[in-house]
């Protein structure tokens, strides 16, 4: 299970400051997690597809996608826009 925190403008579109999932097995790095969460409809699409306002944290550290994740690590979304 992995924890992912929402911040900025990602709140109030996605409606919840969080989640708590289980990593499917075909999520290894964060832009499959994006990817992955993006199929929950065109609001998550919108928000974590091509954003360049779009800042990802691992475990506190700043991240890009090819950034591995795996169980137990926190994932944060910040949208500066």
């Amino acid at each position: 299970m992995i924890k992912i925190l929402y911040f900025g403008s990602l709140v109030d579109a996605f409606d919840r400051a969080s989640d708590e999932i289980d990593l499917p097995p075909n999520v290894g790095d964060v832009q499959s997690l994006m990817f992955f969460l993006s199929l929950r409809g065109e609001v998550w699409a919108r928000y974590l597809r091509n954003n360049p306002g779009l800042k990802i944290t691992v475990n506190r550290k700043f991240a890009e996608g090819g950034t591995i994740i795996g169980e137990g690590d926190e994932i944060a979304f910040v949208s500066l826009g």
